[in-house]
C-alpha cells in the first residue's frame, strides 16, 4: 500500500505574518517542512527535515507573536493550541506575567498507508502501545490505526492535546468514523479515559502520550474490562519502559522479590530479585525505529520476564521497502542478539562431534570486564583467547547499550560477518551461557534436552492429577536450574535433594508437598 499525504499547509501558512508566508511560499519546501519558530527579538527560522532556513533578517516583533495567537484557536492548559479542523499544532512559550513570547507553529499531517507495516497485529484484538523518539511518526501511525479499526468496531478516541483529531469542535477527517472526546486540561486525562468505557460502550479506545501514574491505572482499568487498547507513551524500547517507574506498570511492573536461602541456591541467583508484578496492560509493544522500520515484541509478558532473568528476547524486525513489500526478519526467541544475515561460528557444528577438541575461540570483548570473560571460560574449561585485534576475532561479545550506539568496531564486525553476541549483563553468568551456546553445550546437547523432556513429562503428570510429585534422574547443577524454572512457569513447586552426583529435582503439586 503506497502512503499519500494530506498536510492542509495553506491553512497554517495563512496564520503566519505576510512578511514570513511570503517567505515560505517563496522557498516553496513545504514537502519537508518541520515547523516555523517564532520567538520574540531573534529572527525567525523553519525548520527543513535537512535543517533550518533564516525566514527574515529582522527580530521577530511582539506584533507578529499577537498577530499570529489572533488567526489560530485558543490555548489550553497545556500551552498548546491549533487551527479548526486541521491537524497543525502551535506551542506557545511565555514570560513570568503570562504573556506569550515564543511559538512553535508544527505542521500536522495526516499520513495514509503507515499502518500496514503492523496491519495483523491491529486486527488481531490485542491491546497495543506504540514507542519511539519523538517526532518518527507515533501519534500519525495512531491516527490511522482509530480510523482503519473505525471502520468496523465502535472507536473512542480521548485527544488529550487535539493532535489525534485535530483543532476544533469538528474533527478531522482522518480519524474515520471514529468519535473523539476532547480533554478540557491534561492533568483530566485518566478521568476522560474512564468516562469513555463508561459512557459510550467503546471496543477500541485510543490514547496519545500516557504519561503519568493516574493515565497508567486507567488504562490497566479499561483492559480489564475487555476493551482494546492502542495508545502511545514516553519512552522508545522496551527496556526504558520498565525502567520508568511511573509507566513500567502499562507492561505488569517490577517487583524486588526476596528469596530464601533454598530458593536462591536453586535459582542460582542472589536473594534479592527483580520479578514482573501483573499481567501487562498492553499485551504488543510496537517500537518504531523509524518511517518505514518496526521492532515487534508480540508477547510483552514473555519479553519482559525473559528480561528480568538476565537475558535478551530478540523482537521481531519488520521493513517497509520501497516497493512497499513488508520484510519480516524474525528472530528466534531467547537467542544470542544476532543480525539474521551473519554467518554461524563454526565453531558449533565442530563441538558437536562426539570427542572432537573445539578449536580456540578467539573473542573480542567490547565493553566487557575481560577478567570475567577469563573467569567464565575457566569455570567451564572452554579454550577461550581474548584478543585486542577485530581482525583475529572469531566472535564479538558486548553489551545491548554499547550495540544500540552502533559504534565502528561493531559496524565493521557485522560488515566481515563476524557474530556479534549481545549480552545483557557484564556478569560471569550471562558470559557462560552464551559461551556454552556457542561451544553446542545448550539446550541442543543431548543431555540437556532429554533432563529437560523428562522434567516436562513429569510436570504434565502432576498437573493432570496423575501423581502428587515426580522424583527427576540426578542431573548437573545447571541442568536443575533450567528444571525448576520450567516447574515454576508451570505454578509448580519443586526442590532439590541429594548431594552430588547423585543430587535431583522433586517436582510438587503443591508447595505443602515440596516444604
Amino acid at each position: 500500500m503506497s502512503r499519500s499525504i494530506t498536510d492542509d499547509i495553506d491553512a497554517l501558512v495563512d496564520a503566519l505574518p505576510p512578511e514570513i508566508a511570503g517567505a515560505l511560499r517563496h522557498a516553496n519546501r513545504f514537502a519537508d517542512l518541520l515547523e516555523v519558530v517564532l520567538d520574540l527579538g531573534r529572527r525567525c527560522d523553519a525548520r527543513y527535515v535537512e535543517g533550518d532556513m533564516r525566514l527574515t533578517d529582522r527580530d521577530v516583533s511582539q506584533e507578529e507573536i499577537d498577530y499570529v495567537v489572533g488567526h489560530i484557536g485558543s490555548f489550553g492548559d497545556d500551552n498548546r493550541a491549533g487551527i479548526e479542523r486541521t491537524l497543525h499544532r502551535i506551542s506557545a512559550i511565555r514570560n513570568r506575567r503570562g504573556r506569550i513570547i515564543g511559538l512553535s507553529c508544527r505542521v500536522g499531517r495526516a499520513v495514509f498507508g503507515t499502518v500496514d507495516i503492523i496491519g495483523d497485529i491491529v486486527a488481531s484484538g490485542k491491546s497495543i502501545l506504540l514507542l519511539g523518539r519523538p517526532g518518527v511518526g507515533k501519534t500519525t501511525m495512531l491516527r490511522e490505526v482509530a480510523r482503519i479499526l473505525a471502520e468496523e468496531k465502535r472507536v473512542v478516541i480521548v485527544d488529550t492535546s487535539n493532535e489525534i483529531g485535530g483543532d476544533g469542535d469538528i474533527p478531522h477527517p482522518a480519524i474515520g468514523k471514529a468519535r473523539r472526546m476532547q480533554v478540557t486540561t491534561p492533568t483530566l486525562q485518566h478521568a476522560v479515559m474512564i468516562e469513555a468505557v463508561e459512557n459510550h460502550m467503546p471496543e477500541v479506545i485510543i490514547i496519545d502520550e500516557i504519561g503519568t501514574e493516574l493515565e497508567a491505572a486507567a488504562a490497566r482499568t479499561i483492559a480489564e474490562r475487555g476493551v482494546q487498547l492502542v495508545g502511545t507513551a514516553h519512552g522508545r524500547t522496551l527496556d526504558n519502559l520498565m525502567m520508568n517507574p511511573t509507566l513500567c506498570d502499562l507492561v505488569g511492573g517490577v517487583q524486588t522479590v526476596t528469596l530464601g536461602d533454598e530458593e536462591a541456591r536453586r535459582r542460582g541467583t542472589q536473594k534479592l530479585v527483580m520479578e514482573r508484578k501483573s499481567p501487562p496492560t498492553f499485551e504488543v509493544v510496537v517500537e518504531i525505529q523509524d518511517w518505514d522500520r518496526v521492532a515487534i515484541h508480540s508477547d510483552v509478558a514473555v519479553g519482559v520476564d525473559v528480561a528480568l532473568r538476565g537475558r535478551s528476547l530478540v523482537p521481531e524486525v519488520r521493513v517497509r521497502r520501497p516497493s512497499g513489500e513488508i520484510d519480516i526478519l524474525d528472530a528466534p526467541p531467547e537467542k544470542p542478539e544476532r543480525e539474521p544475515k551473519q554467518k554461524e561460528s563454526p565453531l558449533a557444528t565442530h563441538a558437536h562431534k562426539r570427542g572432537a577438541q573445539p578449536p580456540t575461540l578467539h573473542i573480542y570483548p567490547y565493553g566487557l570486564n575481560q577478567n570475567r570473560m577469563r573467569q567464565a571460560s575457566r569455570h567451564l574449561n572452554l579454550p577461550v583467547s581474548l584478543v585486542n585485534d577485530l581482525g583475529k576475532a572469531d566472535a564479538v561479545f558486548t553489551l545491548r547499550p554499547h550495540y544500540r550506539k552502533r559504534p565502528q568496531a561493531i559496524v565493521n564486525a557485522e560488515r566481515n560477518g563476524v557474530p556479534v553476541y549481545v549480552l545483557r549483563n557484564n556478569t560471569t553468568v550471562q558470559m557462560e551461557s552464551y559461551l556454552t551456546e556457542i561451544f553446542g553445550l545448550s539446550t541442543e546437547s543431548d543431555v540437556i534436552r532429554e533432563g529437560i523432556e523428562e522434567a516436562r513429562e513429569a510436570i504434565a503428570r502432576v498437573t493432570k492429577g496423575n501423581s502428587s510429585a515426580v522424583e527427576l534422574a540426578p542431573q548437573q547443577a545447571h541442568i536443575r536450574r533450567m528444571q525448576h524454572e520450567l516447574v515454576r512457569e508451570a505454578n509448580l513447586f519443586s526442590r532439590s535433594s541429594g548431594t552430588d552426583p547423585r543430587r535431583r529435582v522433586t517436582i510438587y503439586a503443591s508447595q505443602r508437598g515440596g516444604s
